[in-house]
């Protein structure tokens, strides 16, 4: 039997024996999207973490959203495949620095996007995700002020749509930032019936050229309900997969990078979310290790602006 054919069964038995679920977010490899019970992005898996009955939840995806599933269900185990699956956004915003940041600004509330670490999100009045972001800022008052962080093209494209002002954090996903807008406009002009669909994390510049901005759910869904014969794509690449899956007859291609990114890899390419692989998830499954903890009281403030976004988001 093939080695991929034996891990599959082997992870299949152990999610059986230890009662897992397995949340996969769509930038994984396609092999553990197959696998999974539940593929979606940061707002969808937060939910279907809150939904789950199972006794474990095997989080193929990066740190802050395994801390998520945790906070949620605090009594569950919560493992990864790799405890050093992290994310350049969350790195980008520390607590310490993130409470002084706001007594320097007058105690304003925090708009925190989920991507982000649970000490951060302790610190928040409200969470967010691409998907439900605008959603829920159209909700404060005009004249509140409000820190959005840590990604600041997500914040700066809530301003534009929303026409309030935010106070943005410094931060940037280090994936979404490497897409260049010169080349995508090169590549519209050779596919002159391509839809750019992009992600609110890219650069302003790459925005301005797209047909569709929005969170990864949103763009698979549009690859589906659009009737365009080709899409351009500045996100992730890992979504192609289940793109692919809904659309086969389409024509999906990669928005251009940076050309410094040519000679030094696929810097489109999460690094981190890649740490995960079939072998890591048979592994923790077998192990229950190495497993995710968030310490009171710790959770128990982050739980409130999480629970606050999932009403929201209802």
């Amino acid at each position: 039997m093939p080695v991929r054919d034996t891990l599959v069964d082997e992870i299949a038995e152990l999610r059986k024996a230890h009662r897992a679920v397995i949340l996969a977010h769509y930038y994984q490899d396609d092999e553990i999207q197959e696998l999974a019970d539940f593929v979606g992005d940061s707002l969808q898996l937060a939910q279907a973490a809150q939904k789950t009955e199972a006794e474990v939840i095997c989080f193929a995806g990066v740190h802050f959203m395994a801390e998520t599933a945790k906070i949620l269900n605090p009594s569950r185990t919560v493992v990864v495949p790799d405890l050093e699956a992290g994310c350049s956004l969350a790195d980008a915003c520390d607590a310490g620095a993130l409470e002084a940041f706001r007594q320097r600004h007058g105690g304003a509330r925090i708009v925190a996007y989920v991507n982000c670490n649970a000490a951060v999100k302790a610190l928040a009045d409200v969470i967010v995700t691409s998907s439900n972001a605008e959603r829920i800022v159209r909700m404060y008052a005009p004249g509140e002020p409000l820190i959005f962080v840590p990604d600041r093209n997500l914040g700066a494209y809530l301003v534009r749509r929303t026409g309030r002002p935010m106070i943005l954090w410094d931060g940037t996903c280090q994936v979404h930032v490497q897409f260049n807008e010169r080349r995508l406009v090169d590549l519209k002009v050779r596919h002159p019936g391509a839809e750019v669909l992009a992600h609110p994390e890219c650069d302003e510049g790459v925005l301005r050229h797209a047909d569709v901005i929005g969170s990864t759910a949103a763009l698979v869904r549009r690859v589906q309900e659009s009737g365009a014969p080709e899409f351009i794509v500045a996100t992730e690449p890992g979504v192609f997969h289940e793109m692919r899956r809904r659309v086969p007859d389409r024509v999906l291609l990669e928005a251009p990078i940076a050309e410094a990114c040519l000679n030094t890899g696929a810097c489109n390419t999460c690094p981190h979310m890649r740490r995960n692989t079939l072998e890591k998830v048979r592994d923790v499954l077998r192990d229950l290790s190495p497993q995710v903890d968030v310490p009171e009281p710790v959770r128990s403030q982050a739980l409130v602006p999480i629970r606050r976004m999932l009403e929201m988001s209802a």
